[in-house]
């Protein structure tokens, strides 16, 4: 095998999330689920026999390659596993950056995941997740390969079972800074820790625990067009949510077809509000799993 063409990166939301607590170190510790959607980055990678890892994208030149989760996740595999192999990668960017869809995260992991076939390098899943963690919060859930009801930063993950959705995901055109959102003083740190029993009970109705995302009172205090945008989605009948650090909002609907016939409603309303321009809409179909999954031996 010389080359992995067309290989998928979907964007993931955090159908909640509650920060529960900070630890000593500085990071906060968090209770999420997540969901993928087909919303996808398309990443090529080429094999060479030289051990180079060369990004060839010119339009990511604003993205310093040492800075690029794709690079630093190849040379990751490759320190771990001692491989002569190198490899050409391009990618195409579909996930909005800064809108907390983890379109990075997602790109790495599917690297981490594309390479460990390619190169041939044979790790399991629990041993990408150990390379995954480092390269940040959201890969490892990536590299899981499913739906996941998610504790810690990011490490501790246990798969849920999730119902056939459709989601409405809407971009503001703003770029919101994630770590400015975690440092404010504002910010809700001790949410109450929940078990995924009750998780389940939210799903059938009977709780009220979630449904909530503890950093949208910080982001919409500080970036009124998330909160304008988020108002006429409520305001319509939409139990909309920010999805991590925003700036994506979502609503969740049973099928594509009424997703796209409340959106396409809705649309132009948005558009008209004071700076209500938006940097993308999407209707999109949840995903039961990673489309990777099966490329990763347990």
């Amino acid at each position: 095998m010389r080359a992995l063409y067309d290989v998928p990166a979907p964007a993931k939301l955090n159908l909640f999330l509650h920060v529960t607590g900070r630890r000593p170190d500085g990071y906060h510790v968090l209770q999420t689920v997540f969901r993928f959607v087909d919303l996808c980055d398309v990443l090529q990678f080429e094999r060479t026999d030289d051990g180079r890892v060369v990004r060839e994208n010119a339009g990511l030149a604003g993205l310093a390659p040492e800075d690029d989760l794709v690079v630093r996740a190849a040379l990751s595999l490759q320190h771990a596993t001692g491989t002569r192999h190198g490899v050409r990668i391009q990618y195409e960017k579909h996930i909005p950056a800064g809108g907390g869809l983890g379109g990075g995260s997602s790109d790495a992991a599917s690297a981490l995941i594309a390479l460990n076939r390619l190169w041939d390098t044979k790790l399991r899943r629990d041993e990408l997740l150990r390379l995954a963690l480092p390269l940040g919060a959201d890969v490892p859930v990536f590299v899981f390969g499913q739906s996941a009801f998610a504790q810690g930063v990011g490490e501790d993950l246990t798969a849920v079972a999730l119902p056939d959705r459709a989601y409405w995901i809407l971009r503001p055109d703003v770029h919101i800074s994630t770590a400015e959102v975690f440092r404010s003083p504002d910010l809700t740190r001790n949410s109450e820790s929940v078990k995924i029993a009750v998780f389940t009970d939210w799903q059938t109705g009977h709780s009220d625990l979630f449904g909530r995302n503890d950093l949208e009172a910080v982001v919409f205090a500080r970036y009124p067009q998330v909160a304008r945008v988020a108002s006429v989605l409520h305001d319509a009948g939409l139990e909309a949510r920010m999805s991590g650090s925003g700036s994506c909002l979502f609503a969740e609907f049973d099928d594509l077809a009424q997703a796209q016939v409340r959106s396409t409603g809705l649309i132009s309303k948005i558009h008209s509000l004071p700076g209500g321009a938006l940097g993308g809409s999407w209707v999109c179909q949840g995903l039961s799993e990673h489309p990777l999954r099966g490329w990763v031996v347990v």
